[in-house]
């Protein structure tokens, strides 16, 4: 008989290199139809590079969807044929909504809101990877100050949406809203 999974919602936070990507494929790799969505853009070399390595470690047989910007209609578009989405990452999402809407705060609030009804509406399960930035010192620069209260805005929108929140430090899951058990 096959195991039927209930479908959720997964945030999992973290700062760099504390796990979370690592973590986010680990709770993945239990799904058989999996859509990575990633939102890097192929910037520099380096850039070049981290991308290469983060497809190396996924499995051949899972989709991935480059999309930087439009992560509600990636949502849409996949969540009827995929069991799980894993959204990779909503900080580089935030900088990407920055750089294309600028300061429009309403463009910026319609694209998070078309965010959260996607999240809210899909049959599949999803997780989503951010960085938690609130915990650091403020930034010396306007941008720097808008893009940290950007990215906290939609963590908590993600936060209030998800079934299990998860912060990971050096590499290990802490469960701040629901439960981390099963998720490995």
């Amino acid at each position: 008989m096959q195991e039927v999974h209930r479908r959720s919602v997964t945030l999992v936070l973290g700062g760099v290199r504390s796990g979370k990507s690592r973590f986010g494929l680990e709770i993945a790799s239990r799904s058989s139809a999996v859509c990575f969505v990633a939102t890097a853009r192929a910037s520099d070399e380096e850039m070049n590079r981290k991308i290469a390595l983060h497809r190396a470690e996924r499995p051949p047989h899972w989709q991935t969807l480059e999309e930087p910007l439009d992560l509600a209609g990636a949502i849409a578009a996949n969540e009827a044929h995929s069991d799980l989405l894993l959204v990779d990452c909503l900080t580089l999402f935030a900088a990407n909504l920055m750089e294309a809407q600028g300061a429009d705060a309403a463009a910026i609030a319609d694209q998070l809101a078309a965010l959260c009804r996607a999240i809210e509406n899909a049959h599949c399960s999803i997780v989503l990877v951010s960085n938690e930035v609130g915990s650091g010192i403020v930034p010396a620069y306007q941008a720097g100050r808008h893009f940290r209260d950007l990215l906290g805005e939609i963590n908590q929108r993600m936060a209030s949406i998800a079934d299990c929140v998860v912060l990971m430090v050096a590499g290990l899951p802490l469960a701040i809203k629901g439960s981390a058990e099963g998720l490995r």
